[in-house]
């Protein structure tokens, strides 16, 4: 936006100090002009020419020392001024580096702690979270671009081999079209879910997490049972606000992913929910086989599912438990995962809890 030149910060306050030093010493001058002027005599006419002769004598000493104190304030202003806003100087030109597209730069302002050490380092942590979260979206790109190119190669080579052999059965070819594009259906409408959730363009509403596990509970329960898996419910009523559209996705996926990575046969997941210290909770847990810590700490990144943990049928497209964290973090929560000691895992989100209605 343009903008009308101006007097720079460090030129205002040199002239404000300068100022200031003269208008102090005008004060001082004056004072001691009229504590000399008490001890003259009180005739009238000794005491006009008095003052006059005085006057005459004080005028050039407080001329002298008013241009004294106004080269004083100058220099020393604009010296002063200068060392202050130093540090304002380091930081806009770090703000000019980012704006041109280089976020590893950082101020690291040394010396004591003060307003503009505090600026510094709130500019430093904002650039290290924005440097972070392009290197996610950038990261997610790319993945989510080889994820979506992958069916459209299948579809492709489907049809070619289709149309080389007019000949062949079509019924398998169908099959597995359809099987490819719901894939990529599904792919896009995870991929619009997460855009949601983290653009947090939804409306709050008040919702009972309790309601929502047993609703995603019945939806997941057909598939459960056909894996030979039980699911067990529990909890009191937990309210908290926020989009129930959104809160059902993150539990129905909690519940999907603990059916799906879980025992052959035999296996269970308990859905429980609670309310902790103003805080609504939400927890899912599961048998399974072992996870390491290195596996948990990566399992909420977009696209990256342990090899492990991955079953042919109902995989999944690699961000159920990204949606869990996304949703979770636009409601103001948080999630932790973690690896149980007998298998399995556990997952625990917690948000903010409402009060709940009468």
């Amino acid at each position: 936006m343009a903008r009308a030149p101006g007097l720079s910060v460090r030129l205002k306050l040199t002239l404000s100090y300068a100022g200031f030093v003269v208008l102090a010493g005008a004060v001082l001058l004056t004072a001691g002009y009229f504590s000399l002027s008490r001890g003259v005599h009180p005739g009238v006419i000794f005491l006009v020419r008095s003052h006059s002769e005085l006057l005459h004598d004080f005028a050039p000493i407080a001329a002298a020392v008013l241009g004294f104190l106004l080269v004083f304030g100058l220099v020393g202003g604009w010296l002063l001024a200068g060392r202050m806003l130093a540090p304002l100087t380091r930081i806009t030109d770090a703000t000019r580096v980012a704006a041109a597209g280089s976020l590893s730069h950082r101020i690291a302002l040394d010396g004591r702690n003060d307003e503009f050490r505090e600026l510094a380092d709130a500019f430093d942590t904002m650039l290290a979270r924005l440097e972070a979260h392009v290197a996610e979206q950038e990261r997610f790109a790319a993945n989510a671009s080889h994820e979506l190119r992958t069916p459209l190669a299948i579809t492709q080579t489907l049809l070619d081999v289709a149309r080389n052999d007019p000949n062949r059965d079509t019924t398998e070819l169908v099959d597995r079209l359809r099987a490819v594009n719901t894939r990529a259906i599904d792919l896009t409408e995870a991929l619009l879910v997460l855009s949601r959730a983290d653009q947090r363009s939804f409306t709050r509403e008040q919702v009972d997490l309790s309601l929502i596990a047993e609703e995603a509970t019945e939806t997941l329960l057909p598939l459960a049972e056909k894996r030979g898996l039980t699911i067990e419910t529990s909890g009191d009523a937990t309210p908290t606000i926020g989009s129930h559209a959104l809160l059902l996705q993150l539990g129905t996926n909690l519940v999907h992913n603990a059916i799906v990575h879980n025992l052959p046969e035999d296996g269970s997941v308990w859905v429980t929910t609670s309310v902790r210290s103003k805080r609504a909770v939400l927890t899912v847990e599961n048998t399974g086989e072992r996870v390491t810590p290195q596996s948990v700490a990566t399992l909420a990144e977009p696209f990256l599912r342990g090899t492990t943990r991955i079953r042919a049928d109902h995989a999944g497209v690699g961000l159920g438990l990204a949606i869990v964290k996304s949703i979770t973090q636009a409601h103001e929560g948080t999630v932790e995962l973690a690896a149980r000691p007998a298998g399995g895992l556990r997952v625990t989100v917690q948000l903010p809890a409402a009060v709940a209605p009468s």
